[in-house]
């Protein structure tokens, strides 16, 4: 693993540690993990003009979803008329913000009702994380440890039927229709058990800069593929695979293996968060890539409108 800068870069594509099994937690984490998971990415990039035309006006309401743990605070996103297949996007590890917000509403406006959850309300309302929050503070680095810690593969697949039962709820959700999903940095992974737990519902998925997708461990989201029936595009930034050159190679293993279309593609030039636009410059280098995020919407809009219609 390469540590650069003050923050560090832990690779997240060569984390051996699955998501939900980090040991390391709390006051524990180390500098560099969270120097890589402030590289964590959203998406709040516009669609390009094939899919631009004429956007549908959009309702944002803050939203309570029961699980079996209790109350989800969330956001839903919908056009506001007619019916549209469902979509559920997983944050990165800094949480559900403004950014988040804005990708749910630009995907609504598309023709789809989403829903954006807080996956730490287990112990705290979105975003959780201090006014300020600063990877240079210990005690902030434990604090997103210990959200991060709330999270297990178990909880991440009874909170995804929860997610999906209310979208089914929804008046503004189609009925019967599928339902796409999309992750950012421990995002990516998230959607991989979430379509591996429910593959009658989840149509089609997209991971971007995903970490710890593919590794040696048991619980690595890659062995899951073979229980999915989703359609993919894993977006990996080229910093990520040059840390990981094999990781893309498992992947089209594992979606070859279980005869699932997947795009998996290195987006050149990208470092790892380019799809964030808020994402501050890593050693006076900014992350955020437009064109390169540009190009992402799109793949991921292409993909939903032939898997989810």
């Amino acid at each position: 693993m390469v540590t650069e800068g003050w923050l560090g870069r832990e690779n997240t594509m060569n984390d051996d540690r699955d998501f939900g099994q980090d040991e390391t937690r709390g006051d524990d984490v180390s500098r560099r993990t969270f120097g890589a998971l402030s590289l964590a990415a959203g998406a709040a990039v516009a669609a390009p003009a094939a899919f631009a035309a004429a956007p549908l006006e959009v309702k944002e309401t803050d939203v309570q979803i029961k699980t079996a743990d209790g109350m989800c605070d969330a956001v839903l996103v919908h056009p506001v008329s007619g019916t549209y297949p469902g979509v559920i996007i997983w944050v990165d590890a800094l949480g559900l913000r403004p950014a988040f917000r804005d990708m749910a509403k630009r995907q609504a406006a598309e023709g789809y009702t989403v829903l954006v959850p807080n996956p730490y309300y287990r112990l705290t309302k979105a975003p959780g994380l201090p006014p300020g929050f600063s990877f240079e503070k210990p005690e902030d680095r434990a604090q997103l440890g210990k959200l991060m810690g709330s999270l297990t593969p178990a909880s991440v697949t009874t909170d995804a039927g929860a997610f999906i039962a209310f979208l089914d709820s929804q008046p503004a959700m189609k009925k019967g229709a599928k339902i796409g999903t999309h992750g950012y940095c421990m995002g990516g992974a998230l959607t991989m058990r979430t379509a591996a737990a429910y593959p009658d519902r989840i149509a089609a998925a997209g991971s971007f800069h995903g970490g710890g997708l593919a590794t040696d461990k048991p619980e690595s989201p890659h062995l899951l593929i073979p229980k999915m029936k989703a359609q993919y595009h894993v977006a990996i930034a080229a910093d990520d695979d040059k840390a990981q050159p094999d990781a893309k190679d498992k992947l089209k293993a594992a979606f070859e293996a279980a005869k699932l279309k997947a795009d998996i593609e290195v987006y050149e030039g990208a470092l790892h968060g380019w799809c964030m636009a808020d994402m501050p410059p890593r050693a006076g280098v900014p992350l955020y890539n437009k064109a390169q995020a540009e190009r992402a919407w799109a793949k991921l809009s292409a993909l939903f409108k032939t898997a989810l219609a």
